[in-house]
């Protein structure tokens, strides 16, 4: 006897009922992740569980010892041990590419960023919304929610990082990062600029080869950058050692990525972050805003692209 069973955003198949889920997955074409060969030696192969829970096999022993392990609830279920015993199956696989396989297995590393005593500090600090994360999150299920969002972050702290800065903050779909904790100012608006842009581009990427194809949605973000000296330290609340950074210029940046909106652009730099950058040619559109809790106009370098939704 065969049923069917639905891969939600990709593909229904036909199933046998002595066939498992990855077997028959695979012989339909679809690219399932199985790195331990199926032997629930892993768990590349798990899948997300969206209708027809009461038409699955029981979990089996090996099965069981690993939900026990990685604390999976009852709706994670593995490919490579489960079998179906009726239609009407839906399932989603959790684990689609590489990237996938690194942010579901990730490799903890210790933050050897520490500053026990407050300092004053010249840094480049960016901020950065996710500008249309809402609606996606009203029309997903919260696993795919925070799924995208570890996806997205992945992204953002990949250039960061890769430029030689540091998120330091996360709220809900935004972040504010630091550059310039071990070079000068010049250096780090110059890194930061780099990682702002590469980013963009990045996030393009994803958009159509991942975000789209698998959730029919495009993210776009919004990107603020100035520079100044702050008072950098850390608070000591034993999460990360939790290295903050605070002054005007934390807020002037944080209302820059702001006026992405108003100002419809992806990436807005400030002025004075933006002299700072190598061979500086007046060549990026400008702008002049009012910022709350500033007197007089602010110029602004519009270094990102027109956003699509409004």
């Amino acid at each position: 006897m065969s049923f069917k069973i639905e891969f939600k955003g990709e593909k229904i198949i036909n199933i046998d009922e002595d066939q498992t889920i990855l077997e028959s997955s695979l012989k339909a074409g679809i690219p399932h992740f199985h790195e331990c060969g199926g032997n629930a030696k892993c768990s590349t192969c798990r899948i997300l569980i969206l209708n027809g829970q009461n038409h699955l096999t029981t979990p089996n022993s090996k099965e069981l010892k690993l939900k026990n392990i990685l604390g999976f609830n009852d709706s994670i279920r593995l490919a490579c041990q489960t079998k179906i015993t009726g239609d009407s199956v839906i399932v989603r696989r959790i684990i689609r590419d590489k990237t996938d396989v690194s942010i579901y297995s990730p490799l903890v590393k210790k933050d050897e960023t520490f500053r026990e005593v407050g300092e004053e500090k010249d840094l480049a600090l960016f901020f950065l919304d996710i500008r249309n994360f809402t609606p996606f999150m009203q029309k997903n299920l919260p696993f795919d929610v925070i799924h995208m969002i570890r996806r997205l972050f992945n992204i953002f702290k990949t250039n960061v990082e890769t430029q030689h800065g540091k998120i330091i903050e996360t709220a809900g779909d935004g972040f504010y990062a630091v550059f310039g904790i071990d070079c000068s100012l010049k250096i780090a608006i110059n890194n930061a600029v780099a990682a702002g842009q590469q980013l963009l581009k990045d996030l393009k990427a994803f958009n159509e080869t991942y975000a789209g194809i698998y959730f029919n949605h495009s993210f776009e973000v919004g990107i603020g950058l100035h520079a100044g000296t702050v008072i950098i330290g850390n608070i000591g609340l034993g999460i990360s050692n939790n290295l903050t950074a605070m002054g005007l210029p934390v807020n002037i940046a944080a209302r820059l990525q702001a006026a992405t909106k108003e100002l419809n652009n992806s990436f807005v730099v400030s002025d004075y972050a933006y002299s700072f950058l190598q061979n500086a040619i007046k060549k990026f559109p400008t702008a002049n805003i009012s910022l709350r809790g500033l007197s007089g106009i602010c110029k602004v370098f519009l270094l990102g692209n027109a956003y699509n939704s409004k």
